[in-house]
């Protein structure tokens, strides 16, 4: 029987997992990792933008080699271990959970009525009472903007910025946040990601810097 090669690659992390693999390997922990994860992730999210299909291929290989990474080292808990199996079979089985238009007898009629379907059933299976629940709140593009600026302040970079904007009545955390808000659901009610526009703007303010630290003397 042909294995294939996502049971060739659980042998490779086993190997080197395992005694007399490789000691960097058999170092690390969940918690180690986690800088990899992001990482990974956002070398993927790079080349999806920049539509390097090369990229995405061996960016997406990375990401997954750290699931593997984190469900074979999941195996050797003592009191609740679990595999890549079982992380596979969980996913599958939500999978068909959460589409029951496709699995079931549900009818939807647009791509809406799945997305509520999904969060109500979501909502149900996690016990969650709030919209609120779950919800991640650290947002990498306005750190990554202000990080650019900042850069280009401290080595005197004069950049082009957009001069036509509505500014917060008052320099407040409160009104700057309320500014940032309004905007957020402006972009959201015209169907633009507003990540994704900001992710775009700020890679353009990235090869402003960089063309601009070209001519400097």
């Amino acid at each position: 029987m042909t294995t294939s090669h996502l049971q060739h690659l659980v042998a490779v992390m086993d190997r080197l997992r395992s005694p007399g693999g490789c000691i960097w390997d058999a170092e690390q922990t969940h918690e180690s990792l986690l800088k990899y994860l992001l990482e990974e992730s956002y070398e993927y999210i790079e080349a999806v933008e920049t539509n390097d299909r090369e990229a995405m291929r061996e960016e997406l290989g990375d990401v997954l080699l750290q699931v593997y990474f984190h469900a074979r080292m999941a195996e050797e808990h003592p009191t609740e271990p679990f595999s890549i199996e079982d992380v596979a079979q969980g996913v599958a089985e939500k999978l068909i959970r959460r589409h029951p238009h496709v699995f079931g007898d549900v009818i939807v009629n647009s791509s809406d009525e799945v997305l509520e379907n999904w969060e109500a059933l979501k909502a149900l299976e996690k016990g969650r009472t709030s919209a609120v629940d779950g919800v991640p709140l650290a947002q990498p593009a306005l750190p990554l903007v202000s990080k650019l600026l900042y850069r280009a302040e401290k080595n005197r970079l004069q950049l082009d910025l957009p001069t036509e904007i509505s500014e917060p009545t008052a320099s407040t955390p409160e009104a700057v946040g309320d500014v940032l808000l309004a905007t957020i659901a402006w972009a959201t009610a015209h169907e633009v990601d507003p990540e994704g526009a900001l992710r775009h703007v700020a890679r353009k303010l990235a090869a402003q810097i960089a063309e601009l630290e070209s001519t400097v003397i």
